[in-house]
């Protein structure tokens, strides 16, 4: 079923909370990635706050959903959304990389957090894991894997592309946050990724491909996605490193480096204008 104008309206508002609250966290901490949690707000905040069956009161319940950041570092984003959704409270945002707080990449001792995300590219062949096990436990769960895209260099991403379909994991949803932007450069500078829908079809994928920062586009591919049957389903979601911040956007500096007391003020007043704009639509 398609978003309804309230419920859009809803998402979008907690999208521009959670862009504020997970800068200010890592402007708190003055460590952590700010270009790729932002650029991922939409996909996680879709589907952990509309999509995905997960309930934080039965958190092994054995027919949940699972979701796996493979791109790891973009991690303080993923806390907010289970802090949204009741694994811990949203107050602890502000332990991120604490001594005895969240860790910088996902850590199994985060209630809520299928995988641990450090090296990347780990995420991904574990979430075809999950899905196998599903599948042979006959449970209708979904695994939902997100990759970046600089971590599309790592060679057990295509090894895990390459063996997924041959399993048939029609519960496998891939989720490329697509933001050309990576560690030291643009995807284009460091390693090109060439014709990506080309390589997933190449591999046996269904390719779905939309803005990664539209959460109705996301909820009509994500809803396709589940009905697949037969193979696995990859959407690329094209979005923008460091969204929601003028200074930030489509640099690659700030993939890792927190802001200082300047840039944050600077960048709270275009989040919370952002955020008094819809608020008074």
């Amino acid at each position: 079923m398609a978003l309804t104008a309230e419920r859009y309206a809803e998402l979008t508002e907690l999208c521009r909370r959670f862009r504020i609250d997970v800068l200010t966290a890592i402007h708190a901490a003055q460590s952590g990635h700010p270009g790729g949690s932002l650029s991922v707000c939409e996909i996680l905040t879709y589907l952990y706050q509309e999509h995905m069956n997960l309930d934080a009161s039965k958190p092994d319940d054995p027919d949940r959903d699972r979701l796996v950041l493979s791109k790891g570092h973009a991690a303080p984003m993923l806390y907010r959304n289970l802090a949204e959704k009741g694994f811990f409270p949203v107050e602890e945002m502000m332990t991120l990389r604490r001594m005895g707080g969240l860790a910088g990449h996902p850590s199994m001792h985060t209630p809520g957090v299928e995988m641990p995300g450090g090296p990347l590219g780990q995420g991904f062949p574990a979430a075809q894991g999950m899905a196998m096990a599903l599948k042979l436990n006959g449970s209708p769960a979904k695994v939902y894997a997100v990759l970046g895209d600089g971590e599309l260099d790592e060679g057990v991403i295509w090894e895990t592309a390459m063996s997924a379909p041959k399993f048939k994991l029609d519960n496998l949803i891939a989720i490329v946050d697509y933001n050309k932007v990576q560690l030291d450069g643009t995807t284009d500078e460091v390693m090109p990724l060439g014709d990506l829908s080309a390589k997933w079809e190449a591999f046996g994928w269904t390719v779905l491909e939309c803005d990664g920062h539209d959460l109705e586009a996301l909820d009509f591919c994500i809803s396709v996605a589940d009905g697949a049957v037969g193979a696995p389903t990859v959407i690329i979601a094209n979005t923008v490193k460091g969204k929601g911040v003028s200074f930030m956007e489509n640099q690659a500096s700030w993939h890792g480096s927190a802001p200082n007391d300047e840039q944050y003020a600077v960048a709270m007043a275009e989040l919370k204008q952002q955020l008094g704009n819809l608020e008074g639509m």
